[in-house]
């Protein structure tokens, strides 16, 4: 009997293959940790066969975890981290390593892209800003600096494109990652248009098909079975990128209600829902993201911060480095199950955190390259507990930042990624939003959306609308109302959240500028 999904989502962190049954119960779980490089102060780069092989574990040991998993899968979707270009040859070789979201060597380009007038039409098309993370600005990058890089290749993929190729010998991308980068939300087809302005008409052959994995699939090759156990003929759903596949999974698509989509992971990402094209609010300022959803005319909006809990990963380190000169050993989970403490030591003095820690700067609500961390309003009364305050303040002010971006605050936050499990966080980031903040028993959404686009393209379920009653309402945890004193402490800190940001972008260029005197030029990679 065909009655298991299998979902897999390869994040910038983990590598993932989960197993849910057709009603969206999850069966099982195999995991890896994922890797990659960087290179030199700027690059971010991943081996691709690395990834296939890291892939191709985790199915394998699903499969030891349940009985008879290979006869009984009725598809296996896939999604992944997004942004980056991962290229291959005409025999289907990877054309060096991938380039990551994390890579910043772009960013002169993109500054450069965005301060051409013709940036306006191009925005209009995509509804997304630019940003050194996407796979237009990386290839235009190599195009002018590194031409080599692009000897032999014929596709351009982006992580899940990759593992879908290995799947089923499919060159094809997902109507999300390709107009948002170089197409038109509209039509959901690319833009000749954004081609052009990006000046990349002679890469144009790199792009592959776009397949719409809600209304088709592929099969699974007999090498990909010989390597992964499972039966050749299996159909394959190519997802849509990881973000879209999260927030379908945590709920932000739910006819009939005022809520919004937080993925607070390594990165963050803070979403609204458009239930038409003409619902699209395109902001002044050229930023965010606009991406099609696996539902006929409707899309989610982002604006992306591109560090959030690395914030606390760094602040945490620095502890972890002080105890350990003093000859204290302490893990990271040590030093969180002692946040609260020392959140509940901070003081009332107002103390803001710029969270953009982040080597790759940020891209939402602004694009700025240069953009750096930086505690504004230290005196002699703040304490480690104060700084810690303001660093999980920062993440919050952060994500009411994107919100403001998109239109009005929505009245419910889903929240999913790792600080979901942060009942501190929580607090925090529902009185900075003044939002009720709700949560889900289902972990692993990313994976969970995927195989939910599986079951719709399947014919499992009729309509995402039906498969969202039965894989996600019911696993929603109860809504935790915004603590209203709260809501005025960080109503009052906004304003100044804002205004620091503004007044300290000249000194990021500055830095940025000092940084890259006597700075020996990077090799390319």
């Amino acid at each position: 009997m065909r009655d298991i999904l299998i979902g897999i989502d390869a994040g910038t962190s983990v590598i993932k293959s989960v197993a849910f049954d057709l009603g969206g119960r999850q069966l099982a779980m195999a995991a890896v940790p994922n890797n990659y490089e960087a290179v030199g102060r700027a690059g971010a780069v991943q081996d691709l066969r690395r990834t296939w092989t890291d892939t191709v574990k985790t199915l394998v040991e699903l499969s030891a975890r349940i009985e008879n998993l290979p006869g009984r899968v009725a598809a296996i979707a896939v999604t992944g981290q997004g942004d980056g270009t991962w290229m291959i040859d005409r025999d289907g070789e990877p054309v060096g390593k991938g380039w990551l979201w994390l890579d910043a060597r772009a960013s002169a380009i993109v500054e450069r892209l965005r301060a051409d007038s013709g940036d306006v039409e191009r925005f209009s098309h995509t509804g997304s800003g630019l940003a050194a993370c996407q796979q237009g600005p990386q290839l235009r990058w190599m195009q002018e600096h590194a031409p080599e890089m692009l000897e032999g290749a014929s596709t351009a993929f982006h992580c899940k494109d990759w593992l879908y190729f290995n799947l089923t010998d499919k060159r094809a991308t997902d109507p999300s990652e390709a107009n948002f980068t170089f197409g038109d939300f509209r039509t959901r087809q690319y833009c000749d248009d954004v081609i052009a302005f990006l000046g990349l008409k002679k890469l144009k052959h790199l792009l592959p098909e776009i397949v719409d994995g809600a209304t088709a699939h592929h099969d699974l090759s007999p090498t990909a079975a010989a390597a992964t156990g499972l039966l050749a003929g299996t159909p394959v759903v190519l997802g849509y990128v990881d973000v879209v596949c999260t927030a379908l999974g945590a709920g932000l698509y739910d006819p009939g209600t005022d809520t919004g989509c937080s993925i607070i992971g390594s990165t963050g990402m803070h979403m609204r829902l458009a239930t038409s094209a003409d619902d699209v609010r395109l902001n002044r300022d050229l930023t965010g993201y606009t991406m099609c959803m696996p539902i006929p005319g409707t899309y989610t909006q982002m604006q992306s911060n591109m560090a959030a809990t690395l914030n606390i990963d760094w602040i945490l380190a620095l502890a972890a480095g002080v105890l350990k000169g003093m000859g204290v050993e302490k893990s990271k989970s040590d030093l969180l199950a002692h946040a609260d403490h020392w959140l509940s030591e901070a003081k009332d003095a107002p103390l803001l955190f710029q969270p953009y820690i982040s080597e790759a700067g940020e891209r939402g609500p602004f694009v700025d390259a240069s953009a750096r961390a930086s505690f504004v309003g230290l005196s002699m009364v703040h304490g480690f507990g104060d700084m810690l305050r303001a660093v999980f303040d920062g993440l919050a002010l952060a994500a009411r930042d994107c919100y403001a971006e998109m239109g009005p605050l929505p009245k419910c936050i889903r929240l999913t990624g790792g600080a979901a499990r942060s009942a501190s966080l929580r607090r925090i980031l529902g009185a900075a939003l003044g939002a009720s903040i709700q949560t889900s028993e289902r972990e692993e959404a990313g994976a969970a959306g995927a195989a939910m686009i599986a079951a719709v393209s399947l014919g499992i379920y009729p309509s995402m609308a039906d498969c969202v009653g039965d894989w996600v309402r019911p696993h929603h945890r109860p809504a935790e109302p915004a603590d209203e004193d709260l809501v005025r402490r960080y109503d009052a800190l906004f304003p100044a959240y804002q205004q620091s940001r503004l007044a300290l972008r000249p000194v990021w260029h500055a830095l940025s500028h000092a940084a890259g005197a006597g700075t020996p030029q990077e090799r390319p990679q």
